[in-house]
């Protein structure tokens, strides 16, 4: 298990770093770089920042979900890489919108 002060310290690197607002700036300017059909994928490794993809990646009019739930680390992954526990990928792919 996770030391009790390990979630501390991690909220307080993100307010610190700016992270979240990182996060939602590039999550906003993403689908302008993806061509038609390109795939973003993004790895999330806390609650906070997982919601913000999956909610960006929903209410976008850009971009097609292409995983309903995040992909995570399998039985094995998890035996050779403990870290991995907490990652959750999310898949959209960019679509264009004929008006």
């Amino acid at each position: 298990r996770i030391h009790p002060a390990t979630r501390v310290f991690q909220a307080l690197r993100i307010v610190v770093n700016g992270e979240i607002s990182a996060l939602e700036t590039f999550l906003s300017l993403a689908p302008n770089w993806l061509k038609p059909g390109g795939i973003i994928g993004i790895i999330s490794f806390h609650s906070l920042e997982d919601r913000l993809v999956k909610h960006s990646f929903r209410n976008s009019p850009w971009l097609q979900v292409i995983t309903k739930k995040p992909i995570m680390a399998t039985e094995k992954e998890l035996a050779e890489n403990p870290r991995s526990r907490s990652a959750k990928l999310r898949l959209a792919q960019r679509i264009s919108i004929l008006i």
